[in-house]
């Protein structure tokens, strides 16, 4: 790895498009190939100075701000061969403009690096498009979950949709395939999630029946087909049930654990699922998980037109579903 000496100490100015945007994260952002362990260490240690003064990570930056830098070494990202493993990729575009990009992520694709994963969706764009100034994930998919992913383009657009999010104006709508028959009168599932850490060290989630320990989450559910029949019955599966989950709040797994909840895993979940059925879903045909980001309704974050957008579900899972007995209303 090259690396470039920077022997002297730098200033940068904060330009419009980073305005607000928090001091940790915007030099982690422009000193790229420097570990965010050292950025935050010259912070902490005062070498950073914000305005002529001592700062945190956590201090917002505004526009024309002044930013003084000890001498860093800064590793050429372009030489990196971390940097360079990374393949330039871009994504089935459903929705783009000059400061919104909305994809159709696949399945089996992380949304960022990290927690033993080297690169992401948000990486995979950045090096697919290097003329683009700014790229941000406006919010996060599961690893196995497909569908619709939103990517900022501007600072700005980042702070309207992060504040749409908190409001719950975003409508999200999964297609989710659950193992066994979900009652009609199931419709809202409002039971509290709580984080934990699996014995594998893995991040989980489950439900809590402590309000004031967990955090409040709502999905609304309905049933859009049932399965059952004799083919289905020799894998050992009873049935199966397509359903239709509209996100009431935004939890970590929240889709999953509530469905796990109702003893209708998800098909295919290998983290809330059964291990036993979910082997033999793969020897039926389902080789991942069923649940898919289908529809998303938001107020465009600059003009606020309401834009509704749909990305069907993948051919893999269609496919599956046309090989399964359908239950006749």
């Amino acid at each position: 790895m090259t690396v470039l000496s920077k022997d002297s100490v730098q200033f940068l100015s904060v330009g419009a498009e980073s305005a607000g945007q928090r001091l940790d994260n915007y030099l982690i952002r422009e000193l790229k190939g420097v570990p965010k362990s050292h950025i935050q260490r010259i912070i902490r240690s005062g070498e950073v100075r914000l305005n002529k003064k001592r700062c945190k990570g956590t201090d917002r930056i505004a526009v024309n701000d002044e930013i003084r830098l000890p001498p860093i070494r800064v590793a050429d990202r372009m030489a990196c061969p971390d940097y360079l493993a990374i393949p330039a990729h871009e994504f089935e575009i459903i929705y783009e403009d000059d400061v919104l990009l909305v994809i159709n992520k696949p399945s089996g694709v992380a949304v960022h690096g990290g927690s033993g994963v080297s690169f992401g969706v948000i990486e995979q764009l950045r090096r697919a498009r290097p003329e683009a100034r700014y790229l941000e994930l406006v919010h996060r998919l599961d690893k196995d979950t497909s569908g619709l992913l939103m990517i900022a383009k501007k600072r700005s657009a980042l702070v309207k949709l992060h504040e749409s999010i908190r409001q719950n104006h975003p409508h999200k709508v999964y297609q989710a395939l659950s193992v066994g028959f979900w009652p009609e009168k199931v419709q809202h599932v409002k039971l509290p999630l709580i984080k934990y850490t699996g014995a594998q060290g893995e991040k989980m989630v489950r439900v809590t029946g402590n309000n004031q320990e967990g955090q409040r989450a709502h999905t609304l559910f309905r049933v859009l087909q049932r399965f059952a029949g004799q083919q289905l019955y020799a894998t050992g599966i009873k049935s199966l049930t397509l359903m239709e989950a509209t996100l009431k709040t935004g939890r970590t797994h929240q889709i999953r654990v509530h469905m796990q909840s109702q003893q209708c895993p998800i098909a295919g979940d290998e983290r809330y699922g059964d291990y036993q059925i979910n082997k033999r879903l793969q020897k039926a045909g389902l080789k991942r998980m069923f649940l898919h980001a289908s529809e998303l309704t938001l107020p465009h974050p600059v003009s606020g037109d309401i834009l509704h957008l749909i990305a069907p579900l993948p051919d893999e899972l269609q496919q599956f579903l046309l090989s399964l007995p359908s239950v006749p209303d």
